[in-house]
């Protein structure tokens, strides 16, 4: 491995036109892997891309000038001490959008430092200010990859908010709805074997819940250090969702008078629940599929259980 010091000055171009090559390609495969799902950041990324090629272009044309050769010594940014390696994309995991800012980031630093090392070390004048003008091209690159980086930071701090403020207090009220009302309810269906009645209990054990939940979210956190928002719009997310989470599988006893159609309708809204309410932790909180199926199934199935056993008492 070499140093930078040891370099002549047609080992420095040639180490520049691979460092643009590499960070070329780079930023396409950036574009390409951001394409489905960022599109304009990938846009963004490819016009760096063809930026880097340009530079490329251009040390070329310089070394050709100088060397009159079009043979270029194969050195790469590996070959020198001090510079970071690079892994490939499909090694970066997870790659998305704050990642390939924070890489980019990274590679404009380091190239801008280069080039800023190499034109101090340059005698040619021809040389020296090309050189110079590339490490001003990659200062100007580094600026906008921090723009584009505080622009992703904004978005991951709006979905957090998103989560702290809406998500979380949500899920809550409606994993409580959902489970804690599924004892009394079909404990009422099968004590009493009457709709109406059944109804009348679910209903009461839903808003019941819901007023409860809504209050001691909004009691439990002013979001004054947390950051989680008003704690009444919480509570009332967490409030509602906990009606809504009980009141599915209740109106079905409101609808239908038969106690058996209407207590298999009501297990087959309490299945929709459950599998909806393991699909949003497994969406917005990255709990793996199985898992969080699994947690929820086992605490629905305990609780319907435990209703159905005081039923038949």
């Amino acid at each position: 491995m070499r140093t930078f010091e040891s370099l002549n000055s047609r080992e420095i171009l040639a180490l520049a036109i691979s460092l643009e090559e590499e960070d070329a390609r780079i930023y396409r495969n950036f574009a390409d892997a951001l394409q489905p799902t960022h599109p304009k950041r990938a846009s963004d990324y490819g016009k760096l891309g063809k930026e880097e090629s340009g530079h490329r272009r251009h040390l070329l044309e310089l070394y050709q000038t100088l060397f009159g050769v079009t043979n270029i010594p194969s050195i790469h940014r590996r070959d020198i001490r001090g510079f970071i390696s690079r892994n490939p994309i499909w090694l970066i995991h997870p790659f998305n959008a704050e990642t390939a800012a924070r890489e980019a980031e990274t590679i404009e630093a380091e190239t801008k430092r280069f080039y800023e090392l190499a034109a101090r070390n340059s005698n040619d004048t021809a040389v020296q200010q090309l050189l110079e003008d590339l490490a001003e091209a990659e200062r100007s690159h580094e600026n906008s990859i921090k723009q584009l980086r505080q622009a992703e930071e904004r978005g991951t701090n709006r979905t957090r908010l998103f989560m702290l403020q809406v998500v979380q207090p949500g899920l809550v009220g409606l994993m409580d709805g959902s489970v804690s009302t599924l004892a009394p309810v079909f404990a009422a269906a099968l004590a009493t074997r009457r709709s109406w009645e059944t109804f009348l209990v679910g209903l009461a054990a839903s808003v019941g819940a819901g007023i409860s939940m809504g209050f001691a979210e909004a009691l439990s956190d002013d979001g004054s250090l947390t950051g989680r928002g008003r704690p009444w719009t919480r509570g009332s997310v967490c409030g509602l969702m906990t009606i809504l989470g009980g009141i599915g599988h209740t109106l079905p006893y409101l609808v239908i008078r038969e106690i058996t159609i209407a207590t298999s309708i009501a297990i087959s809204v309490v299945v929709v629940e459950l599998f909806t309410i393991a699909w949003v932790r497994h969406r917005y909180m990255a709990i793996p599929w199985t898992s969080a199926l699994f947690q929820v199934v086992a605490g629905g199935l305990l609780v319907f259980f435990a209703g159905m056993l005081i039923g038949n008492a």
